[in-house]
């Protein structure tokens, strides 16, 4: 284990260029910039309330903040999968060339998604802010569910990454995948207003337990009871073992398949 611990922080360098090249690529060549990690939730938000306030505003209190709150989580863990699945194939050049530790491709997509993700928490803080909308202490707990999220986030992305290598279809199917993930998962909709059996599938998804204990602590002053979060610290042990297993069993083939 010391062994690979060290081989990481020899590449720590190398994994901050490859975060600050994707930033940089990412928003290159446009006006607004990082400014756009700020926008895009607050647009989403905007046109999704306008869109589904009839339906769901005499079940929900402060409706767009539920929306956003529910974007921040899942737009994370979309964005972070899909930019890890292509990570290896997008590096190919990169690694025909020089020994990398492959995994850093994947991580360096992961990071800066979890930038993102920071800002469009910090966008949530304001609208938060600018609605007068109560702040509790128990945003302090935030971390916790970001922390899952994350490392469930790079689980999936390891392996989708070690399987995109070898099936390029999977590049062209996740985008459906994500869509109808999303609607299992309560981003725009309470789940109260689900049937039981439809209600009890939403809730087997891993993300939908990360996205209630945020919301709880974000928004409803609620803290997370101990089911909760063992539940999310399984789910997300098995996916990062599930994905880590994934990759180190076929990173020695990718060369083969770029």
């Amino acid at each position: 284990m010391s062994k690979y611990i060290q081989n990481f922080r020899k590449f720590i360098p190398l994994l901050e260029e490859l975060v600050a090249r994707d930033i940089k690529i990412k928003y290159r060549r446009s006006v607004l910039g990082v400014l756009w990690t700020l926008l895009n939730p607050l647009c989403m938000m905007i046109v999704l309330s306008v869109v589904f306030s009839n339906l769901f505003r005499y079940d929900i209190e402060n409706f767009p903040l539920y929306i956003m709150s529910g974007q921040v989580i899942f737009n994370f863990f979309s964005d972070a999968t899909t930019s890890a699945m292509s990570s290896i194939v997008s590096s190919a050049a990169l690694i025909k060339k020089v020994y990398v530790p492959k995994y850093l491709f994947v991580l360096s997509n992961v990071f800066s998604s979890f930038i993102n993700l920071m800002a469009s928490f910090t966008a949530l803080i304001l609208v938060m802010i600018v609605t007068r909308a109560e702040l509790h202490w128990t945003i302090l707990l935030v971390p916790v569910p970001l922390i899952f999220i994350v490392f469930f986030s790079l689980g999936v992305g390891l392996i989708l990454a070690a399987i995109t290598v070898k099936f390029r279809d999977i590049m062209h199917l996740y985008s459906v995948f994500t869509m109808a993930l999303m609607y299992l998962t309560p981003v725009i909709y309470p789940m109260s207003m689900l049937p039981e059996w439809l209600n009890k599938i939403v809730m087997l998804n891993p993300i939908t337990n990360i996205l209630i204990m945020f919301r709880n602590v974000m928004l409803n002053n609620i803290i997370f009871d101990w089911t909760s979060i063992l539940i999310a610290f399984l789910e997300t042990a098995l996916m990062l073992s599930l994905g880590l297993w994934i990759f180190y069993k076929n990173q020695d083939q990718f060369i083969l398949n770029l």
